[in-house]
C-alpha cells in the first residue's frame, strides 16, 4: 500500500522526498485505548482525501512520499524509543524530509532525539493539551506523560496550547515559551511571540488532543477548550514560512469506526503540512 493511494512512481524510497514512519504503539497511555489503530485509521482517510491543495496551488505528493514499514517494537516502552529513534536516524541519514504518525505522544521521544542529534539549536514546537514535562511516569521515562521532557533538556522547547498538567511539572516548565489555550484566546499577537522564541531550524510535534473535541473527539485524553483548525494552521503557514521545518510528528488519533472525522482532519492536517514546507521551499 502506498500512502493516499498515490501511483508507484510517487512512493519510492530513492526518489522520494518525505518519509511516512507509521508507529503503531499504545503501550503507556492511562485513559482511552486505541492510539495504536490510529496509523491505520490515518492511512484509509488519506486514500480518501483529495490529494490538490488549495491554499497553495500545489499537489504535494508530487515530491514523492515513501510510506516506510510500520515500527512495531513494543516489547517494552524503552525498547519502542529505541527503535524509533535508530530508524528516524536511518532516514535523516538519507536525506529525507522524515515524519511520523503514532501511536501515543511517547513515540516522539526516540524522534525528537535523533534530530536534536543531527541538527543543531533546535526548536521543537509541540502543539498540545498536555505538558507532558513529567520525568517519569508509571515506572517509566518512556511513558506518554514524559514525551516531552527530554527535548525540555536538549532542545528549545515551545509548547502550545496546553491546558492540561500537574503540578509537578510546574518545576521542570519554562512558562516563558508556554502559550496556554486561554491566553491564546485573548493575544491576537501570540502567533507572532511564538515566531519570535523559535530558532532557524524546528521539528513540529502534534498531539491530536491540542485541537478541540468539537472537531477532534478521537484521542486518548481530550480536553475542552482547545485549538481551532485555522488557529493551528495559521501558526503552521508562519512557521513553514519563517523557520527551516526539519521533520514533524501526529499522534494520538484514537478511531472510532463510527465517527470518521477525526481521521480525515488528521489525515488532511498532515498533507497541508507537506504543502506548506514544500510551497516555502521553492
Amino acid at each position: 500500500m502506498n500512502y493516499a493511494g498515490i501511483e508507484d512512481e510517487f512512493a519510492q524510497l530513492a526518489t522520494s522526498k518525505v518519509v511516512l514512519i507509521p508507529v503503531p504503539y499504545d503501550g503507556t497511555s492511562t485513559w482511552i485505548k486505541g492510539a495504536d489503530k490510529g496509523p491505520e485509521a490515518f492511512l484509509d482517510a488519506s486514500a480518501n482525501m483529495e490529494l490538490y491543495d488549495i491554499e497553495t496551488d500545489s499537489v504535494p505528493y508530487e515530491n514523492g512520499v515513501y510510506l516506510a514499514d510500520a515500527e512495531t517494537e513494543n516489547s517494552s516502552p524503552e525498547a519502542m524509543c529505541d527503535a524509533v529513534y535508530q530508524t528516524t536516524q536511518n532516514y535523516l541519514s538519507q536525506g529525507k524530509l522524515v515524519t511520523l504518525f503514532g501511536g501515543e505522544h511517547s513515540i516522539s521521544i526516540g524522534a525528537i532525539k535523533a534530530f536534536y542529534e543531527k541538527f543543531e539549536d533546535l526548536t521543537v514546537l509541540q502543539i498540545d493539551a498536555h505538558s507532558d514535562l513529567r520525568q517519569e511516569y508509571h515506572g517509566s521515562k518512556c511513558n506518554h506523560a514524559c514525551a516531552l521532557a527530554d527535548a525540555q533538556k536538549n532542545t528549545n522547547l515551545i509548547q502550545v496550547g496546553i491546558r492540561s498538567m500537574d503540578t509537578e511539572e510546574l518545576q521542570y516548565m519554562d512558562k516563558n515559551k508556554v502559550f496556554f489555550a486561554h491566553d491564546i484566546k485573548t493575544n491576537s499577537t501570540w502567533i507572532d511571540d511564538v515566531l519570535a522564541l523559535c530558532t532557524k531550524n524546528v521539528y513540529i510535534t502534534i498531539d491530536l488532543d491540542a485541537f478541540d473535541p468539537s472537531i477532534m473527539p478521537s484521542t486518548g485524553t481530550p480536553e475542552p477548550g482547545g485549538l481551532t483548525w485555522y488557529q493551528v494552521m495559521g501558526l503552521l503557514k508562519k512557521v513553514f514560512r519563517n523557520c527551516d521545518v526539519k521533520g514533524f510528528d501526529l499522534n494520538e488519533l484514537c478511531p472510532n469506526p463510527n465517527a470518521k472525522a477525526s481521521d480525515f482532519l488528521a489525515a488532511k492536517l498532515y498533507y497541508r503540512m507537506l504543502a506548506e514546507y514544500f510551497h516555502n521551499k521553492k
